[in-house]
This record gives C-alpha cells, sequence and structure tokens, in this order.
C-alpha cells in the first residue's frame, strides 16, 4: 500500500476527524442557519412531485441544498464503495465479538453481522423484520423527532436546543433498549 492509501484505510485521530465535522456548524450557519441533516430531504424530494397536499406546497428552492446534500452523501458512499472498497477483516473488540457469537452470530469478518444483513437473508423473516420494520421505526422516529441525528446531534446541541437534547436521550436510550432487551430476542 502507498501512503495515501494508507492515510485513507486507517482511522483517522480524534484531531483531524473531529475539527472536520466541528467546521460543518459554522459554515451551516454562516449560510443561513440550514439545519444539517438527510431526513428532512424526504419533504423536499416530495414536493418535487405534482401533488395537491398543502404540506408539501412551498418554494422549493429552500430545500435544494438539502436535496444536493443527500445526493453528495449518496454519490460519496457509491464512490468510496467503488474504489475504496475492501474485503479484510474488520477488527472488533473481543467483548463484542463474544456478546454477538452468544447471540448466535458467527460471521464477524465485516461492518456488519452478514447472518443479519446480507442479501441472502433479505427474505426471511427475520430480515424482512430488520429491514422493512427497523426502517420503519427509524422513518417514524426520525419525523416525530423533528429530525435525524445528526440533525439534532451537530446543529441542535450546537445551537443549545433543549429539544434537541431530549431528542439525543431517546436515540441513545433507544439504541441501549434495543441492543439489550430486543436484540436477544430477534435474533
Amino acid at each position: 500500500m502507498t501512503n495515501a492509501s494508507e492515510f485513507i484505510y486507517a482511522p483517522w485521530p480524534w484531531y483531524i476527524s473531529g475539527p472536520l465535522m466541528g467546521a460543518t456548524i459554522p459554515l451551516l450557519l454562516f449560510w443561513g442557519n440550514k439545519m444539517l441533516g438527510a431526513s428532512s430531504s424526504l419533504r423536499h424530494f416530495c414536493a418535487m412531485i405534482p401533488n395537491r397536499i398543502e404540506y408539501f406546497q412551498y418554494n422549493l428552492k429552500s430545500g435544494l441544498w438539502n436535496i444536493l446534500f443527500v445526493v453528495g452523501v449518496l454519490l460519496g458512499g457509491g464512490l468510496t464503495y467503488h474504489f475504496f472498497y475492501r474485503t479484510d477483516t474488520v477488527d472488533i473488540a473481543a467483548a463484542t465479538k463474544e456478546d454477538l457469537t452468544a447471540l448466535g452470530l458467527h460471521d464477524l469478518s465485516g461492518l456488519i453481522p452478514m447472518e443479519i444483513f446480507s442479501i441472502d437473508h433479505f427474505w426471511t423473516v427475520r430480515g424482512l423484520l430488520f429491514t422493512l420494520g427497523g426502517g420503519f421505526l427509524v422513518g417514524f422516529g426520525v419525523r416525530y423527532a423533528g429530525g435525524c441525528t445528526s440533525g439534532h446531534g451537530f446543529m441542535g446541541l450546537s445551537q443549545l436546543s433543549l429539544s434537541s437534547f431530549i431528542a439525543i436521550l431517546a436515540f441513545f436510550a433507544g439504541g441501549v433498549i434495543f441492543t439489550f432487551l430486543l436484540l436477544p430476542i430477534v435474533i
């Protein structure tokens, strides 16, 4: 591997990645107090379709930056997968491996357990429960909370929003409840 590819594949230290993520907040505030997040883009995409629903009747130009943000995320993910995807084993903590093995998962070679998230398992009851059920719950929760984790975590907390603080607590509580109470049941 060259030095450039080692830099790309290695985990970036906090003193590089933290300031880069933190720099998004002042930039967004400088360009008009925009809220960072992808969940509101669904409203903008739906507003592009001719309809008579009042919720979607607004100046679409105000959401254009958000649509471009989501397209950029998808394009960046696709380019990263195409040019930088590696199949070597991902190092995860020994305690995490033990916990997942105790739950009956054994293929821990990638970022996600393939016994749950591979395309071969999508059409199983468990696969549909995780994908469709989880997607519905995340989508409902994001709209009910008024934003996603990045929107509340980055923008809301940086603006000292009480509702964002409560939403972040709820996101973490939901993650803990699923991990320790529901995951052992559904696996």
